[in-house]
């Protein structure tokens, strides 16, 4: 029994010796539940999603659809866009003709469309188009509700609005504006209230407002989805037989990945504790030889992970590679490349191999949830989607969705292929900075 206590006091004093590994041990866990309860709102506030961008075309232009544009910016989950850039720096109001070009380019991926019979004299109720590009099934449940709650709360005004032009129409403003304050003055002699405020709803078309909108329960719902006439238009993945499956399996691929590289990186440290560098330098190998040959290898295992791990997807789920392996190939190299590069960063910037695990796992994990691997990051706040376009996680995504939902040209691939290979580039160099540094070499 001796003998155990002696052993367990010498790992503790050990454990207690490497500070960076002890503070990880501890910090790491704590890191992540802050940053986790921050990304998902946690600490008071409205929670849920933020900033969504909406693309709105209004070729109603009429009372109507400018209280309908209202409502949709007064929705908090929605960063409403109304135009686009125009010749010499000028904006220009969206059409629908604009939507799937940007949409393609990523600038939104919903747009409603209130379109010139929005409100028609010919039929009683409201016209909308949706144009969709519908990448995650999360996302486009959250947004087609929201996109209804909003619609259907503003269907009252709307409706009255409708009416009172109508009436406008066929009666005249003289008599139309004799009527409603009668009206009013019926009103508020009945049941109490200013008569000039009544008669400001009755004319606007208020006729409840946001309170008439929820109905009498499932009735209530029933009759406003008969009212309005949603028409959906899908710009991409229209052919992708399991959408799900063929979004999902790219963030879990990724995750793996970088798990698997980093666990290669760290490596070095071994080989460093054997003594192996001390030869291999010893001979006409130099330090920089070493870590381009450690950044091929990951890359190339990368590679290799990524298609056997799509070709699995294509086995369980059905998801379709063939017509698009050239691209996928080429997607998958560079973020092989990326996730290669930054596995040797985090070796680079730890001095035991407890230290660089600790480090992988906190560095993992974050740009796992905020790169959009683990849940669409419109659901996070909005300065959290703008850091998640910082990490390899989201661009790395990015690509595979271009390839196997929106099956993108070469072409249109560029971008996301040039910010993945300047990041890799970028993170290797800093890399390779740290390590003639640092103590692995020493």
């Amino acid at each position: 029994m001796r003998s155990i206590l002696v052993l367990v006091k010498k790992d503790l004093a050990h454990f207690l010796r490497d500070r960076p590994s002890l503070l990880l041990t501890f910090l790491v866990p704590f890191a992540l539940i802050a940053l986790f309860g921050f990304i998902f709102g946690l600490y008071g506030g409205k929670s849920g999603p933020s900033g969504i961008p909406l693309g709105i075309v209004d070729e109603s232009h009429t009372r109507g659809s400018a209280a309908l544009v209202a409502a949709l910016k007064a929705e908090p989950s929605f960063q409403v866009v109304l135009d686009r850039a125009g010749p010499h720096q000028t904006r220009v109001p969206l059409q629908e003709s604009d939507l799937a070009a940007a949409i393609r380019a990523d600038h939104f991926h919903f747009a409603v469309v209130l379109p010139p019979d929005l409100t028609s004299g010919e039929h009683f109720g409201l016209h909308v188009k949706l144009v969709e590009d519908p990448q995650s099934s999360i996302e486009t449940q959250m947004v087609t509700g929201l996109l209804q709650k909003t619609i259907f709360t503003s269907v009252p005004r709307l409706i009255g609005s409708h009416l009172q032009d109508i009436a406008r129409r066929h009666i005249g403003s003289a008599p139309l504006e004799a009527f409603d304050h009668r009206i009013a003055d019926a009103v508020a002699s009945s049941f109490g209230g200013n008569a000039d405020e009544i008669y400001r709803h009755i004319s606007s078309g208020d006729m409840g407002g946001p309170a008439a909108a929820d109905g009498a329960g499932a009735a209530g719902g029933n009759l406003l989805a008969s009212i309005v006439s949603i028409d959906t238009v899908q710009v991409a993945g229209q052919d992708v037989s399991k959408p799900y499956a063929t979004q999902m399996i790219g963030g879990w691929a990724v995750q793996f990945l970088l798990f698997a590289l980093t666990a290669s990186a760290v490596s070095l440290f071994h080989e460093r504790d054997n003594g192996i560098f001390q030869r291999l330098l010893s001979g006409t190998c130099s330090r920089s030889a070493v870590l381009y040959s450690k950044f091929i290898y990951g890359m190339l295992v990368g590679l290799l992970q990524l298609l056997v791990l799509f070709f699995a997807g294509h086995l369980l789920f059905g998801i379709v590679l063939g017509p698009y392996l050239p691209k996928l190939v080429l997607v998958s190299l560079c973020a092989a490349a990326t996730c290669s590069a930054f596995g040797m960063l985090l070796a680079s910037l730890a001095n035991s191999q407890e230290t660089a695990r600790g480090l992988s796992t906190f560095a993992i994990l974050t740009m796992s949830a905020i790169g959009g691997a683990w849940m669409p990051i419109s659901m996070y706040p909005a300065i959290v989607q703008k850091v998640s376009r910082l990490t390899p996680v989201y661009w790395s995504l990015e690509g595979f969705v271009r390839v196997l939902w929106a099956h993108a040209s070469f072409a249109e691939l560029m971008p996301v292929v040039g910010i993945l290979v300047g990041m890799a580039a970028v993170i290797l160099a800093v890399a390779c900075w740290r390590f003639n540094r640092g103590s692995v070499f020493g």
